[in-house]
């Protein structure tokens, strides 16, 4: 073996070791700091206080057939809220991702 050929088998191993070493002492800090109890994608994660949820307007229902009814409500809200996207002035400006425009609740 060529003196090449050993230094790659040397960095190869080394940066195996190393980030073997680095992700290891990540997830002891992650552990000891309690961060890993406040992670939501984690099964059984259970919120403190109840979440709100108020960006869903319209949803079909979960049991039920989809009709012509239930279309023509469905196109209704679906008409309601395309008037009012129709109405902003300047689509591309940073009102439109106000907290405000979005219905995220000021925290007071």
């Amino acid at each position: 073996m060529k003196s090449g050929g050993r230094n790659l088998l040397f960095l190869t191993g080394a940066s195996i070791v190393l980030a073997t070493v680095a992700t290891i002492v990540s997830l002891l800090i992650y552990y000891l700091s309690g961060d890993i109890y406040l992670d939501r994608s984690r099964p059984g994660f259970l919120p403190d206080k109840p979440e709100k949820t108020t960006s869903q307007r319209y949803a079909f229902s979960d049991s039920g057939e989809i009709n012509q009814k239930v279309l023509d409500d469905y196109l209704k809200h679906f008409q309601k809220a395309t008037k009012s996207l129709d109405q902003i002035e300047a689509p591309f400006s940073e009102a439109p991702l106000s907290d405000d425009s979005l219905g995220i609740p000021a925290d007071e």
